[in-house]
């Protein structure tokens, strides 16, 4: 079914969505909040920009985007698939806990804030740029991967990555020298047996946006786990 959202605002959108078949295009898209909250059992395709939470408390369906999306893309998804053909606003995957997130651009501050995991539901998301500042602020479980693809010589990551981390992985490709960490967490290059584990996302992410696998996975990576429970003793406790 196609929808023409010009002029129509986020209410009437997502019920035109979900009085629709099971395929959904919308075109005409700018800036409408929620699309696809809370659905599944649906697979969407949007024309234009989105506005904030595109795919918040998402249960299954499976969004495709062709352009940028503004903030809390995937905000508390449980399970599905959120594709971004651009860039991204702040805290993408906030309170993520099922599901999958791959963005072919940037994400802006605090992506992967929260993120958790639960038995067999580990939530991935995959920026193909940078991040911002910090990026998996008190992630709690998750895979965060980061691959600096077309970066221009920005820093993979911004300012204070890690803060108040106590669960989860991130793989950051490429050279992170220059990136400080704080002492909850631990830093080190990533081994074959951990980057076995990240590679049919990887693959899944070049079938996507087209991207060569073998120069993507012909890189350092490094990982970052948390090394406390309880991160918070250590931030904010006087020894």
């Amino acid at each position: 079914m196609l929808i023409n959202a010009e002029n129509m605002d986020f209410k009437t959108l997502n019920q035109k969505i979900r009085e629709c078949g099971h395929e959904c295009h919308i075109t005409g898209c700018c800036g409408q909040r929620f699309i696809g909250s809370g659905m599944m059992d649906k697979e969407i395709t949007i024309d234009g920009i989105a506005g904030n939470a595109l795919g918040a408390y998402l249960n299954g369906a499976n969004i495709t985007l062709n352009a940028n999306a503004q903030d809390a893309v995937g905000d508390t998804m449980n399970e599905g698939t959120i594709i971004v053909h651009g860039s991204i606003g702040d805290a993408a995957g906030y309170a993520m806990r099922g599901g999958k997130i791959y963005i072919k651009g940037n994400a802006g501050y605090r992506a992967g804030i929260h993120m958790k995991e639960y038995k067999t539901k580990v939530p991935v998301m995959i920026i193909g740029g940078t991040a911002g500042s910090f990026l998996a602020e008190y992630q709690a479980g998750g895979i965060v991967i980061v691959l600096g693809i077309n970066s221009n010589g920005r820093k993979i990551v911004g300012n204070f990555p890690c803060t108040g981390m106590h669960g989860g992985k991130i793989f950051l490709r490429g050279n992170t020298n220059d990136i400080v960490f704080p002492d909850n967490v631990c830093v080190k290059a990533a081994e074959e047996s951990e980057l076995k584990q990240i590679e049919p996302e990887i693959t899944k992410f070049c079938s996507i946006f087209g991207y060569d696998l073998k120069e993507i996975l012909n890189s350092p990576y490094t990982i970052i786990t948390p090394d406390s429970k309880n991160p918070y003793k250590q931030m904010y406790v006087a020894n």
